[in-house]
């Protein structure tokens, strides 16, 4: 019994190094799906490695499961892993937030972590 609790402890310590931006990983396919379905989209660019990303996925994944923005989908770009994708947006910075309403763009910020901000990005693809 012990050994599993020690299991457990060492499991809730070592998660947050394991986790990952919220969303799904991008790709142009899914994209343009929720596009041409008219339906909003988030697409995130992040870096593991980015504190500000960090904080904009904390804030991010406190905000999307509430009724006001459970129907966003978030699509999340690796910054350093896709860099075809990153010039195809003209990002030049990771933690760069990308919201698309009606198969257009329709806002985007880069390094925000106030949560009333993103909130208010997020309500432009509504």
């Amino acid at each position: 019994m012990k050994a599993i609790r020690n299991l457990l402890i060492l499991l809730a310590v070592l998660f947050p190094l394991f986790a990952h931006a919220v969303g799904e990983p991008y790709t142009q396919e899914k994209l343009d799906a929720l596009n041409k379905a008219g339906k909003p989209a988030l697409v995130f660019i992040y870096a593991d490695w980015c504190p500000t990303c960090k904080a904009q996925d904390k804030i991010l994944g406190e905000l999307l499961p509430t009724d006001e923005f459970k129907g966003i989908t978030t699509l999340r770009v690796n910054f350093d892993a896709q860099k075809p994708v990153i010039r195809a947006f003209g990002v030049k910075y990771q933690s760069t937030l990308i919201i698309f309403k009606n198969g257009k763009e329709a806002s985007r910020v880069t390094a925000e972590t106030d949560r009333e901000r993103i909130a208010e990005l997020l309500r432009k693809a509504l």
